[in-house]
């Protein structure tokens, strides 16, 4: 299983920003990259994550209200 997460290096161990979906002990590979600030690779991945987990009628539900949503006065977007 491949994961994206973001780490700080400190002491000498890297520190994940998150919490990875990984077993306790389970041995893993570290590509590092280092990073200065969001770059727009980082914003696409991010964006392609949205979906991830959600099942097919999940995804067009959300697409659906997407589609017919409404501005904050209560009219229909055209």
């Amino acid at each position: 299983m491949k994961q994206t997460l973001k780490a700080i290096y400190k002491d000498g161990v890297f520190k994940p920003l998150g919490h990875p979906e990984i077993p306790e002990g389970q041995q893993v590979r570290l590509v590092v990259e280092t990073i200065t600030e969001e770059s727009p690779e980082d914003l696409l991945e991010l964006a392609a994550q949205v979906y991830q987990g959600l099942s097919d009628g999940e995804i067009a539900e959300i697409e659906q209200i997407a589609l017919n949503r409404q501005d904050f006065f209560g009219e229909r977007l055209p």
